[in-house]
């Protein structure tokens, strides 16, 4: 068992980086971080991702990765709640430190307990599975879309700490859980998919593209030993 001692020494430093973060402020960005922190904001987001998943793995599959999106949110969101209320850990605007330190609030306090960060798990959850979802495409790599899904889920984790409603600390923790329990349930959608729809042997995720590898030919070397043992 963790010592109340470290614990404590943890909160304080997880305190003052969050502030020090926090206090990178201006105009500009506090509206920036506050418009990523609003899950309505990214309502069209959502809506694209949906239809190129339509467009590209047809209606079936489309569903299944949906659907994996849903319960991997739903399932980070009620375990954010069970944790915040078993751990019972003040929001940085809760705590008189905080806010005597200059913290700078820009939204509502929002409920008292912070551990861990809903928003950042949702998103890296969300993330994961619309990476795995996506990848039952074969006809494309989507490199690119993984790369900018997880900047996505980077920017509205990373934007609670700015808006004043959560500890760095809590943030890592969420991007934890949402993309192991991300993973995991995209994982099974891919099964689902593979079993089911495609009808083929799970293969998890494999390379898209497969290289084709030079031939060797094999014979005797002027050795007389073979060339390819």
């Amino acid at each position: 068992m963790v010592s109340a001692s470290v614990i404590g020494t943890l909160h304080s430093l997880d305190q003052e980086v969050t502030l020090w973060l926090n206090s990178f402020s201006t105009p500009l960005t506090d509206s920036m971080w506050t418009m990523f922190s609003d899950k309505s904001f990214w309502i069209p987001t959502y809506i694209i991702c949906a239809y190129f998943l339509f467009k590209r793995l047809g209606w079936k599959k489309a569903l299944i990765v949906l659907a994996s999106c849903g319960l991997a949110f739903a399932a980070c969101d009620q375990f954010s709640n069970l944790v915040k209320h078993a751990v019972l850990r003040l929001r940085p605007s809760y705590s008189f430190r905080m806010l005597s330190g200059g913290l700078n609030l820009l939204e509502s306090r929002g409920g008292f307990y912070g551990f861990f960060s809903a928003h950042a798990a949702n998103a890296y959850a969300v993330a994961m599975c619309l990476i795995i979802g996506f990848r039952n495409d074969n006809t494309h790599t989507y490199n690119a879309f993984c790369k900018w899904a997880l900047a996505w889920a980077m920017l509205i984790s990373i934007s609670r700490i700015f808006v004043g409603k959560h500890y760095l600390g809590d943030v890592i923790v969420g991007v934890i859980i949402g993309t192991t329990l991300g993973y995991f349930i995209g994982m099974i959608a891919r099964y689902l998919v593979q079993r089911y729809v495609d009808k083929v042997p799970f293969t998890g995720l494999t390379a898209i593209i497969n290289k084709k590898l030079p031939t060797i030919q094999e014979g005797p070397s002027p050795s007389g030993f073979p060339s390819n043992p």
